[in-house]
C-alpha cells in the first residue's frame, strides 16, 4: 500500500525551489516553518527505539517537531487541551458564531497579523458582550472561547474567528442565571454591524498610533488621506457574523472544539497527489451545499498559499473572555454552577476516550500502540539528532 502524501514530502521535494525563487523575500518564521515540517519525526530530530511489552516487536519512533503550523504535531497538544476543557462546561446549551473579515480588510491583516487579528479578537469578544448585557436581548454577562483561523478550503487569506460561547450567563448583579431564548442566541444583524464600527474604529486608533505598516500595492494606505478613504468604503460593506444552531450537549461541544482549536490550514488526509510539480486536494464548495470537489496547484502556489497562514511568533490563536476569561476564570465558573444549581452535576462528567484522563499527564507513551498486536510500546534505546542543516534548518522552536 503506497505511503499516504503528506505536507512534508512536497516541501522536501519542492521547498527548496520555492526558498531560492524567493531568496531575500521569504521570512524566518516562514522558513522555520518549512524546516520544522520537513524534519518533523526524521533522523534529523533524533528519537528513540520502542519495542512491544507483549509480541516483542520493535520500532523506531521519530520525534515530532511541534510546531503548530504541522499538520502531524497536533493530536497530543489537542487532548491535553480539551482535558482541561472538560471540567469547565456548563450543563447549558453552547453556541457557535463566526465573526469574518470582509476581503479588502483581509489584505490589511495579512500585511500587520499581529496588530489587525488581535483587534479582530478584541472586537468580536467586545461585540458579543455588549449585545449579551443589553436587557433587550439577553442582560447578562457571556463567556467566549475563541479561536482563530485564517484559510478557507482552498488555502487562500480569509481571516474569522469561530467563537463557542454558553447559551446565557450571570445576570449583570450577579444573582441569577440568565438563559438564552431555546435555540436563539443573539441577532446576527445587530452583532454585525457593531462589530464593524467597533473594528473600524480600533484600526484607526492603531493607525493613529503608527502600529500598521504598508507595503506593495498596499503602501498608498499610509497616507492618512488614503487610509481613511479606505475606511469609508469598509464601512460601505456588509459584514458577515454567522450564528450556528446551538450544540446538543457538552460532548458536542469538545467534538466540535477537538475539530476546531488546533486544525491547520490543510490536513494531510486531503491530499490525494504529487505529480509532475502539481498537488492536488479535496475542498469543499459550501456555495455548492458542501459538495466536495479536488483542487490541482502547482507546488509553488501550494507552498505559497499554505505558509499565508503563519502566525507571528508569540501569538495566541486559541483565547478566552468574559468569565471564562483567564485571569478569573475558577471564580467565574463558581459563580455559574451556582446560579445553575441541581444543574451542575451534569456538567462534570467522568471522561469516555481513553486519551481524556482527568488530572493524569499525558506522555507520548499514551499514544504507543503496537501495530502487530495492540500491545504497548516502551522505550528500550535513544536515537540521536542528525542534523543536517540543508536543505532546512533544524530550528523547530
Amino acid at each position: 500500500m503506497a505511503q499516504a502524501l503528506e505536507v512534508a514530502d512536497i516541501f522536501r521535494r519542492h521547498g527548496e525551489a520555492f526558498r531560492q525563487a524567493r531568496a531575500g523575500r521569504l521570512g524566518r518564521i516562514e522558513r522555520r516553518v518549512m524546516g520544522a515540517i520537513t524534519a518533523c519525526r526524521t533522523a534529523v530530530l533524533g528519537g528513540h527505539v520502542e519495542q512491544c511489552d507483549d509480541c516483542g516487536a520493535t520500532r523506531i519512533a521519530y520525534n515530532s517537531c511541534r510546531n503548530r503550523h504541522c499538520p502531524k504535531c497536533q493530536g497530543l497538544a489537542r487532548a491535553k487541551w480539551l482535558a482541561d476543557r472538560q471540567a469547565e462546561l456548563l450543563p447549558v446549551p453552547y453556541f457557535h458564531v463566526v465573526f469574518t473579515l470582509p476581503a479588502p480588510l483581509g489584505e490589511i491583516a495579512f500585511q500587520n497579523k499581529t496588530a489587525v487579528y488581535a483587534i479582530l479578537f478584541r472586537a468580536a469578544a467586545e461585540t458579543l458582550a455588549t449585545i449579551a448585557a443589553d436587557p433587550r436581548h439577553l442582560g447578562a454577562q457571556l463567556g467566549m472561547t475563541m479561536v482563530l483561523h485564517t484559510w478557507g478550503q482552498t488555502l487562500q487569506h480569509h481571516p474569522h474567528v469561530h467563537c463557542v460561547v454558553p447559551g446565557g450567563g450571570p445576570s449583570l448583579d450577579g444573582t441569577r442565571w440568565v438563559a438564552c431564548r431555546p435555540g436563539f442566541f443573539l441577532p446576527v444583524r445587530v452583532l454585525s454591524r457593531l462589530f464593524r464600527r467597533l473594528f473600524l474604529h480600533k484600526l484607526k486608533n492603531a493607525f493613529g498610533a503608527g502600529k500598521l505598516r504598508f507595503f506593495t500595492n498596499l503602501a498608498n494606505l499610509a497616507e492618512p488621506q488614503a487610509f481613511a478613504r479606505r475606511l469609508r468604503e469598509l464601512r460601505r460593506l456588509d459584514w458577515v457574523v454567522y450564528a450556528k444552531p446551538p450544540f446538543g450537549g457538552p460532548e458536542q461541544v469538545l467534538a466540535y472544539l477537538g475539530r476546531y482549536t488546533h486544525r491547520v490550514a490543510i490536513a494531510n488526509s486531503r491530499l490525494l497527489s504529487l505529480a509532475d510539480g502539481n498537488i492536488r486536494f479535496t475542498w469543499k464548495d459550501y456555495r455548492a451545499d458542501g459538495r466536495t470537489k479536488v483542487m490541482t496547484l502547482d507546488a509553488d502556489e501550494f507552498i505559497r498559499r499554505f505558509l499565508l497562514h503563519a502566525l507571528p511568533d508569540g501569538f495566541h490563536r486559541i483565547r478566552h473572555y468574559g468569565f471564562l476569561a483567564n485571569g478569573f476564570r475558577g471564580d467565574s465558573l463558581a459563580l455559574c454552577r451556582r446560579l445553575l444549581e441541581d444543574r451542575v452535576t451534569s456538567a462534570v462528567r467522568e471522561p469516555t476516550d481513553n486519551h481524556t484522563r482527568g488530572d493524569s499527564p499525558f506522555t507520548a507513551a499514551d499514544f504507543a500502540i503496537c501495530p502487530d498486536c495492540g500491545g504497548t510500546m516502551r522505550r528500550i534505546a535513544v536515537v540521536p539528532r542528525s542534523c543536517n542543516p540543508q536543505p532546512f534548518s533544524c530550528d523547530t522552536s
